[in-house]
């Protein structure tokens, strides 16, 4: 007996990926199916980066196309292209950046610049092209946090070059002013410098370009909100009351400009005592949780109160990178994968694709 390449395109009609929750073939992820002699060679080529996946998933699709009568070897290749992406009406995309998420909270101390640089570690280790914009002008923290000392070259005196580490592109006010330095500035001030450190930077080829927001909801996220095209937003809150209450302003807001809700992320969800081991919930259980079943958005992970985060980021080289194969890790790259596949199922934005169309006079 023998198959057909409808045959295994049917197969896979019905496999369906654990990441996305759609099949293979409705998802366009299949590309090529080559089948000469019961060998099957097919590329699989997914929205979102995933490189951790990739023998998982081979692994499924193998399994899955083993008992076509007469099947052979099973060859899958597996690779992501990342696209651009919708973002609000009437705001324009940013030259070298397919898709910007913003990450933000209601109240600041929640770890929402922890859970920004992070998240942006986890998708530049699934194999994307990452980039963080730090969006706190009043207290940047990634400078820090990704231990980048130094100021941005400018090789035409009017745009700077990204700064670099683990492979992340990074621009801040931090890296332009001096550590003790406070700036004193009203909002429409601080708007435009965040709006410069955005456009006149030079980002190269960005998949994902992560915002570290502000806390808060006031005049400047708003008009940030407006201005800046965003993919989507991650809102970062801990269980207690206290944050809940500010984390939804902060989620009403966005879906006030129109900007998507890729989910929550529950910091400080529960304190390991490191000499014990015994569980805490300092800051209460299930806030994050209940949040996202009041407003219909999607529960992206529960990240620990662990002193290790806190070390890592404060010495320049966060979980993501200090600790790669730990818990704490793991929890963080799951949170960037469903960040990656929500970005993925988004309507994409051709526009940067369109020529310019110029009128003159013959």
């Amino acid at each position: 007996m023998s198959f057909s390449d409808a045959d295994v395109q049917a197969r896979l009609r019905a496999l369906v990926d654990p990441n996305t929750g759609r099949d293979f073939v409705s998802s366009k992820s299949v590309r090529k199916i080559d089948v000469r002699n019961g060998d099957v060679a097919l590329d699989l080529v997914l929205g979102y980066p995933a490189r951790s996946q990739h023998e998982i998933l081979r692994t499924l699709v193998q399994k899955h196309l083993a008992d076509l009568p007469g099947a052979a070897k099973i060859s899958v290749s597996i690779s992501h292209k990342i696209g651009a992406h919708a973002v609000q009406r009437g705001v324009k995309l940013t030259p070298g950046v397919k898709n910007i998420i913003a990450v933000a909270s209601g109240k600041g101390g929640v770890g929402k610049s922890t859970t920004a640089v992070n998240l942006a570690l986890a998708l530049a280790a699934e194999g994307a092209q990452v980039g963080v914009l730090d969006a706190d002008i009043y207290g940047p923290s990634q400078p820090m946090m990704l231990g980048i000392t130094g100021r941005p070259e400018s090789k035409d005196g009017k745009t700077l070059e990204p700064m670099e580490a683990y492979g992340v592109q990074a621009m801040s006010i931090g890296f332009l002013i001096d550590l003790d330095t406070p700036m004193v500035w009203r909002g429409p001030m601080v708007t435009q410098a965040l709006e410069q450190l955005l456009r006149d930077t030079n980002w190269r080829d960005v998949d994902y370009l992560i915002v570290d927001m502000p806390p808060g909801t006031g005049d400047i996220q708003l008009t940030l909100s407006q201005k800046v095209p965003v993919t989507g937003a991650v809102i970062v809150t801990t269980p207690q009351d206290i944050a809940l209450i500010d984390a939804r302003k902060g989620l009403k807001m966005f879906e006030k400009v129109g900007v998507p809700i890729v989910g929550v992320v529950e910091n400080m969800a529960i304190h390991i005592c490191s000499k014990c081991g015994h569980g805490e919930a300092i800051f209460g259980t299930g806030g994050g949780e209940r949040m996202c079943k009041d407003y219909k958005v999607p529960f992206l992970g529960a990240l620990p109160l662990d002193i290790h985060i806190r070390e890592q980021v404060d010495s320049g080289r966060p979980t993501v990178v200090s600790d790669p194969d730990g818990a704490v890790a793991s929890i963080y790259k799951e949170i960037a994968r469903k960040t990656a596949v929500f970005v993925a199922q988004r309507a994409e934005d051709f526009s940067a694709k369109f020529p310019n169309i110029v009128v003159q006079n013959t």
